[in-house]
Formats: structure tokens, sequence, C-alpha cells
């Protein structure tokens, strides 16, 4: 790794999480004239911690493939946390999950009422594509304006009906069903709802550093791989984790009647089926060029995590 080795793999992670804090703190309409309300529930979902997962695989990505300086990256970053928590937002909306807990502290609409809940996540939505479009203001070259029209269309797309939205929506429909789930609904609802955004986030570090169309697909398969495992960890975690760790209640999917990949595959399967993909995706990474160490890293960080 290119970090000190005296340090933990989860100190890393913290170290990185707080830098990514710093920069979304600056991109909340940087002080314009807009309702105080809004503003202090866009920043009190924004800012509510988390694992920064999606805009560290996006950096990181990015620096395997050779891109270097924020000018080009940071704006993508920070506008895909703000895709994922506005998602987050509305997924702990009494409509949809009726969640009154997230990551330790009360959710969004728990503390500014369901009403200003919608909102904050809408203004995030917008932000995020207000936020990457700030990145054609410092394109020099044809190539550099091509390369972010096909971020832009991955981050759009991935966010979108195709990917995420899609998921959510196959999710909702799902818990209405009586029958069970096939495996693959299930597996629809996690490449969508979950991988499609990590999947975003990883091509779009490739994309944004010049990766070829033939490492881009490569990259594609890896996301794709870390965002099932990482739903299938969620899931088994909501079985046996610890809510202290955790900064929410488990047993809410079976306390919902929800059908996950634990209950119609087990708890064996399911671990054996987070660590196959994980070693997948790291066979990927060892096969693509530039130093990828964190990344696998990051990969066997997942596995293990208790949150």
């Amino acid at each position: 790794m290119t970090e000190t080795t005296d340090k933990s793999f989860q100190e890393i992670m913290k170290e990185k999480a707080a830098a990514i804090d710093e920069m979304l703190s600056a991109y909340i309409y940087h002080g314009q004239a807009v309702p105080d309300t809004i503003t202090e529930a866009m920043r009190y979902s924004l800012l509510a911690g988390g694992k920064r997962l999606r805009p560290i695989l996006m950096q990181e990505t990015y620096r395997m493939f050779g891109g270097s300086g924020t000018q080009f990256i940071e704006p993508f970053m920070a506008a895909m946390e703000m895709i994922h928590t506005y998602s987050l937002v509305h997924d702990d909306l009494p409509a949809m999950d009726n969640d009154e807990y997230r990551r330790g502290r009360k959710t969004t609409w728990a503390v500014y009422g369901d009403a200003m809940g919608i909102l904050a996540g809408d203004a995030l939505l917008n932000a995020a594509y207000e936020t990457a479009l700030e990145v054609l203001g410092v394109c020099e070259t044809p190539e550099q304006y091509r390369r972010v029209g096909w971020a832009l269309k991955v981050l759009a797309h991935n966010a979108g009906i195709h990917g995420m939205v899609g998921g959510q929506v196959a999710d909702i429909e799902a818990e209405q069903q009586t029958e069970p789930l096939t495996a693959e609904q299930i597996d629809y609802i996690h490449r969508n709802k979950t991988g499609a955004l990590i999947e975003a986030s990883m091509t779009i570090g490739a994309i944004l550093a010049g990766a070829s169309t033939e490492q881009g697909t490569e990259i594609t398969r890896c996301a794709l791989d870390i965002g099932i495992a990482f739903q299938i960890q969620d899931d088994i975690l909501d079985v046996v984790g610890d809510s202290a760790e955790l900064g929410k209640p488990v047993g809410s999917d079976a306390a919902n009647g929800k059908q996950t990949y634990v209950t119609i595959h087990g708890l064996e399967h399911s671990r054996a089926e987070v660590e196959r993909l994980s070693n997948e995706a790291i066979a990927i990474l060892q096969k693509l060029p530039g130093d990828h160490s964190f990344l696998e890293s990051l990969v066997r960080y997942l596995i293990d995590r208790r949150s």
C-alpha cells in the first residue's frame, strides 16, 4: 500500500473518510442564498458520517489507472456521495422503510419531518448533478470533454431506473410478493439497488483517468462483484450483527418479513458467496495495471466488516 504500514487499515479508511467529509462540506451551495432549513437538512444528511466507500473506490480506481490531481475527480466523488445520501434519506422515509435511526442517530425525516426529508433528498440529487457539471469548467482538450461527458452519462444512468432506482423499485415490489423470491430476483435487486452506484464509482474513476475500454470493462466486472458481496454482507449483518456497531437496529429484515439473500440461501452459503465474489474481484484487480494494493485491502476489509 502507498500509506504508511504502521497504521491499521481501519485507521487509513477513517482518515480517507474524514478528508472526504471536509471536501463534501465545501460543496453544499457555497453559501448561496437558499432557505436555511433545506441547507441544514442537506448538511445533516450528507455529513452524518459513514464509510464513504463509493468516493474512496472512485478515487483509488482513478489513481490506479494513473489519474492525478483533484480537479477532475473530486466533484464526481462529491456527486456520488450526494446521490448515495439522497437514496438513504428517501429509503428511511415512512413510505419506504420507516427507519428512525441510521449511523447511530436520528434519520433526516425523523428530525425535520416527512416533507423536508423528501425535499432534502431531492435537493441532494440535484446538487449532485450541479457539482459534477463543475468539471466542465476545467476541461481544456476534446479528450477531457469526452471523458467527462462519458462519466456524466454513467453517473446518471446508474443512479436512475436502469440502476439504483430500478433496484429500489424491484425491492419494494418484492416486499409485497407473497411467494418466495427467486435467486434471479435477489440478484437483480443487489446488482441495481446496491451494485449500480459502486459500479459507477469505479467506472467513473477509470474513465476520468483514461483507462482503455477493455480495462473499463474489467473494472466494471470487479465493481459488480464488490457491490453484490457488500449487499450480501449487509444481509448477513442484519442477522448476526451488533446494533451498537451498525448504528441501527439489527433483525429489521426478519421483523418486517423481508426476504433477503440470507433467507433464501442461508448463512453458510451467503458467507461463502461473499468470499467467492471478493476473491474474484481481487483476481480481476491483480490483472490490471497500476498499484491496486489498497483496493485489494479494501475488498478484504469489506468481507470482514462488522458495520
